[in-house]
């Protein structure tokens, strides 16, 4: 048996390629709920979109795998996930450009 918490992860995620006025940033904010992570998304003013998951590692996992197709107007080019601390805040939510 692992110790409570083992499986829960944290990643801040950088999405490229046409994602910014395609309703990325929504679709994000449902299908992170939809898997019960903690975290936030947000466009970045080089025209990526961040987003920081944080749940259950097989959650957090098959959210970045949500990430390579997007919602159906999106384009992604490039998606780079990175180790990063949790949030401070329980939920999902989306924060202002950056």
């Amino acid at each position: 048996m692992t110790a409570a918490g083992a499986d829960r992860i944290s990643l801040l995620v950088r999405i490229e390629g046409r994602v910014q006025g395609v309703w990325f940033r929504g679709w994000t904010v449902e299908q992170a709920r939809l898997r019960g992570l903690d975290g936030w998304v947000r466009n970045r003013s080089d025209g990526t979109v961040e987003a920081l998951f944080s749940g259950l590692r097989d959650k957090v996992d098959e959210m970045v795998a949500a990430c390579h197709g997007g919602p159906p107007a999106a384009l992604v080019r490039t998606v780079r996930a990175e180790p990063f601390p949790p949030p401070d805040q329980v939920g999902f939510r989306h924060l202002p450009t950056a």
